[in-house]
């Protein structure tokens, strides 16, 4: 028996609205979703309470105070306390209390003028053929439409989808955040259920050139390299569409099997990156789909590749980051099964130095460390190290958690410890490494003539639209991933 879609708001968020800074269990569809830890539902249990008081405090309402930069410092500042509380002391959210109530220190601690580039973006069509391709049983689910995305629908009933198009996707990424350009990727499919076709893609790009925002939103170019007619359809795609990197997933095939990039599959798909002159190449790295060659989603492959192709960048998505990997230090040596140690591994045996061809991308990677921050420390001070303070890459994996704003305004604010920056000799986060990760890396391997993109950002007529709504800003603070083992399985089912 269906629930009634209150009581489906009320198990999601006891209190009524949702927190400007979202740790929850919601998935990019890729993972089944994680359960949140005990410290993590302490946090948003706290984070309600203080919003609820510092609101009322300031003499504002409860939504104008969690729209406001304090609303978001004061789910951080009780993130830390849960943290702390927990005995997690690798990194934290750095900010003064004083945020909290004062709008000055709250927009000092997660407020900037970075140049933010998101180098991983999605959104799904709707009204696209693969939804009708569904299992019967998936469509004929729960059929109550909801007309604004701000309020949330069930994953199983598909209406949900409608919070996924590409309307919803410019708000939320262009208008609800801090964000000046992003690449709208793909994921895994066969080419009849793309749940975004390449043309559909190429549209939503068009919509924002026509808003004068020219290169705000760049296109992959999806190449599954193990299916037949995809090594064939790169010409097309290189020809019809202004392709800025080819994105595979090793770990993915029609028949369930993957490739490396170094077997005749990889070097195949390479070669014609190679001859078509695309020279990026991203790779979804980590974050399993399964047991089911599960070898191919490590990145043990990626040292050898990048060393026999130096013209080639090798953008690895997720980082190689595994959720059933915790993160710790990094010893080098053989043995390493899983997560980022394969990937600093992989580099080492290789020789492959830092700052060369290798990109760690942080999409989901960096929104899951959001949890952990013993993790999130040992994570990003491996990354630096090894694959270089050049080569990290701003991802969020957006839109399916919603607004990437809490992602920006939680990395502002994260710093690695002293503590561990002294036993592990891990990079402190300044604010010139943050921007360098933000944006300022990802112009090199995508040609992006920083002059010419900050001129952009600041005068075009997104831009002018930005600065109207934010003079009365209606961010949803909503998720649209599924949240459970149910709806994961439901977008499963559609092949999303």
């Amino acid at each position: 028996m269906a629930k009634n879609i209150l009581d489906i708001h009320k198990d999601r968020d006891p209190e009524g609205e949702r927190l400007p800074v979202r740790i929850d269990t919601t998935s990019n569809g890729e993972f089944e979703p994680v359960p949140l830890e005990a410290r993590n539902r302490a946090a948003n249990a706290l984070a309600h309470d203080w919003v609820n008081e510092n609101a009322r405090r300031t003499g504002r309402s409860r939504r104008s105070f969690l729209v406001s930069a304090c609303g978001a410092a004061t789910t951080l500042l009780a993130v830390n306390h849960a943290n702390a509380m927990a005995s997690k002391k690798g990194a934290s959210f750095n900010l003064p209390p004083e945020a909290a109530l004062d709008p000055e220190a709250a927009m000092e601690a997660l407020g900037g003028d970075e140049f933010i580039f998101d180098v991983q973006g999605h959104y799904v069509n709707p009204d696209g053929a693969w939804v009708s391709r569904a299992p019967e049983m998936a469509q004929n689910m729960f059929r109550f439409v909801q007309k604004e995305c701000v309020q949330e629908a069930p994953k199983d009933n598909l209406d949900y989808l409608q919070c996924l198009r590409a309307e919803e996707f410019i708000k939320d990424v262009f208008l609800d955040s801090d964000t000046d350009m992003m690449v709208l990727s793909f994921v895994p499919s066969l080419r009849e259920a793309e749940p975004v076709t390449i043309e559909e893609a190429d549209a939503t790009r068009r919509i924002v050139d026509a808003m004068e925002g020219d290169h705000r939103l760049m296109l992959h170019g999806r190449v599954n390299p193990n299916q037949p007619g995809d090594l064939e359809d790169m010409d097309r795609l290189a020809e019809n569409f202004e392709i800025s990197a080819w994105k595979t997933y090793t770990q993915w095939g029609p028949d369930g099997k993957g490739f490396f990039m170094t077997d005749d599959v990889g070097e195949a798909m390479i070669a014609k990156a190679k001859k078509l002159g695309i020279r990026n190449i991203a790779i979804h790295k980590g974050l399993s789909f399964g047991p089911q060659s599960f070898e191919h989603s490590t990145c043990a492959d990626i040292g050898a590749a990048a060393k026999r192709h130096p013209d080639i960048n090798f953008i690895l998505y997720h980082s190689g980051y595994d959720l059933s990997t915790p993160e710790a230090a990094f010893t080098p040596g053989a043995g390493k099964e899983a997560g980022i140690d394969v990937l600093c591994q992989s580099l080492i045996d290789a020789g492959v130095a830092p700052n060369s061809n290798v990109y760690a991308e942080l999409g989901s990677t960096w929104r899951f460390l959001m949890r952990d921050m013993d993790q999130a420390a040992h994570s990003l001070g491996k990354l630096v190290k090894y694959c270089g303070p050049d080569n990290v890459l701003w991802g969020t994996d957006s839109i399916w958690y919603g607004s990437p704003q809490d992602q920006i305004q939680a990395f502002r604010a994260f710093q690695i410890s002293d503590e561990f920056q002294e036993r592990y000799g891990y990079a402190p986060m300044t604010k010139e490494l943050k921007a360098k990760i933000f944006g300022l890396n990802a112009m090199v391997p995508y040609k992006i003539p920083m002059a010419e993109a900050v001129k952009r950002a600041s005068t075009d007529a997104l831009s002018e639209r930005k600065h109207a709504y934010l003079e009365r800003p209606n961010p949803g603070f909503a998720t649209y991933g599924p949240k459970d083992r149910r709806e994961f399985l439901t977008l499963k089912s559609l092949g999303g």
